[in-house]
């Protein structure tokens, strides 16, 4: 299958000012230098690898286009195998045709992420820094761009390598061990095997509580701005976002469903989702916008619960209930309280709200939605929920699922080898879960792999990676 010449468009899909096309197998020079005609009469067979070439493609007698081809000749490619570029005019026309007429040459169009398979395949990346290329392309901010590049560049992958390598040369030996079991021997010293052990652990806790970061970073925080009709939700997230991306209306009751959008605050992605105000009410479409507010705080990391201060001095003892519903109701989930309007409120205002709130074990922050003001401090106090001090760190951050699922079975089977060792346990039976440890850890990195897993990471690949 892959001595296949493979090719696809790695440019996104439709016109543009320029397009790439890309091609890579055994003789996709030789595809290309067919329909190639270079302006200074160059033959493409000849010429060395990183070097571009300005020519024609032609079908027959027909130019398509003028197009400059780019050569990268094995093994010093991202595949490892021949790759060609070419680089032509954006018209979604002139793509079509040069992909069918490389078609027409026998090449086959590129699978989802098959050019990544391909480099990993070949030895140029480990299955960990494959999926860091994906991670890469889908980098939204400045913190999940900077992880990928991390683990592109092989240091979390290294890392993993090395520490299985040295539980290898241990494994080695305790199998060793049962060969000559009757002999009664030690090949492998038991206080350096318990040092290593430690050594395993001490590395492997860290990694998988950094995932509770890596996700966040990642995918992104939700978080929930809630309160009662017309208090200013609508008006925060606009703040927010500094521009008018929810309808603002003096009339209660005006969201009726659940507004969301992106922001990203010091290199971490937030999700605030503005929802229909909390109230008791007889309108079945509010009703149905209140069921979805509370299923949106379900799904929210962080909640945001928004005061009118000018209504808290008329119905304060009925706020403090709410925001007490929500806290006993979301115990686990962090809740911020923001008093808004405090232009039109006394600072004695501001400290009774304060100190109501003191006896729910809950802080206040003040704003003026429609000002602006305190929106900088409230965004500082959402960026405190998460921990960056890892990231600004440059230590390794875990953002990959099925990376954490391997680090939690590794260690789990690193603490039975460890529970062995403390209680005698034959070498036989330990050196069953020091197997499991080394594949579990091999799967991190690729080094233990199957056809299904590898069709499952590369199948959320682009066409064209």
């Amino acid at each position: 299958m892959h001595q296949e010449t493979i090719v696809a468009l790695a440019t996104p899909s439709g016109a543009g000012a320029i397009a790439v096309i890309r091609l890579s197998g055994f003789d996709a020079l030789a595809k290309v230098s067919e329909i190639f005609q270079s302006v200074s009469g160059k033959d493409l067979l000849q010429q060395k690898t990183h070097t571009i070439h300005l020519g024609y493609i032609r079908d027959k007698e027909t130019i398509l286009d003028q197009v400059l081809v780019s050569i990268f000749k094995n093994p010093n490619s991202y595949t490892g195998e021949d790759v060609v570029e070419i680089s032509c005019h954006g018209s979604v026309f002139i793509q079509q045709q040069i992909i069918q007429l490389l078609l027409r040459q026998g090449c086959r169009m590129a699978q989802a992420g098959e050019f990544t398979l391909r480099a990993f395949l070949n030895g140029k990346m480990d299955l960990s820094q494959a999926e860091a290329v994906a991670d890469l392309i889908a980098s939204e901010n400045q913190a999940s761009h900077q992880i990928a590049i991390q683990q592109m560049r092989g240091g979390f992958s290294q890392e993993i390598g090395k520490l299985r390598e040295e539980l290898l040369n241990f494994a080695s030996l305790i199998e060793l061990e049962l060969d000559f079991s009757e002999e009664d021997v030690e090949f492998a010293d038991r206080t350096q095997f318990k040092q290593l052990l430690d050594k395993i652990e001490h590395i492997l806790k860290p990694l998988i509580d950094s995932f509770a970061v890596g996700n966040v970073i990642k995918n992104g925080i939700p978080v929930a701005i809630v309160g009662e009709p017309n208090v200013g939700k609508s008006t925060l997230l606009n703040a927010l976002l500094n521009e008018e991306r929810a309808i603002v209306s003096e009339i209660a009751g005006t969201t009726r469903d659940s507004i969301e959008d992106e922001l990203v605050i010091e290199g971490i992605g937030f999700r605030f989702i503005d929802t229909a105000g909390i109230r008791e009410t007889a309108d079945h479409i509010e009703g149905l916008g209140i069921k979805r507010t509370f299923e949106k705080i379900e799904q929210a990391q962080v909640v945001i619960y928004l005061l009118d201060g000018l209504k808290f001095k008329v119905q304060g003892s009925n706020y403090i209930h709410e925001i007490e519903k929500v806290k006993n109701r979301y115990p686990a989930k962090p809740l911020v309280v923001v008093v808004n309007k405090v232009d039109l409120v006394s600072e004695q205002d501001i400290f009774n709200i304060r100190t109501q709130l003191e006896a729910l074990q809950l802080s206040l922050r003040s704003i003026s939605a429609k000002n602006k003001t305190g929106i900088e401090e409230l965004k500082t106090t959402l960026i405190s929920f998460v921990n960056t001090g890892a990231l600004h760190s440059d230590a390794t951050i875990v953002t990959n699922a099925r990376h954490y699922d391997a680090l939690q079975k590794s260690l789990q089977e690193i603490q039975k080898v460890k529970g062995g060792l403390q209680s005698g346990l034959t070498a036989d039976l330990m050196a069953i879960d020091i197997r499991q440890a080394l594949y579990h850890l091999g799967e991190i990195t690729g080094q233990v792999s199957n056809d299904e897993l590898l069709g499952n990471i590369f199948s959320n690949f682009c066409i064209g990676k």
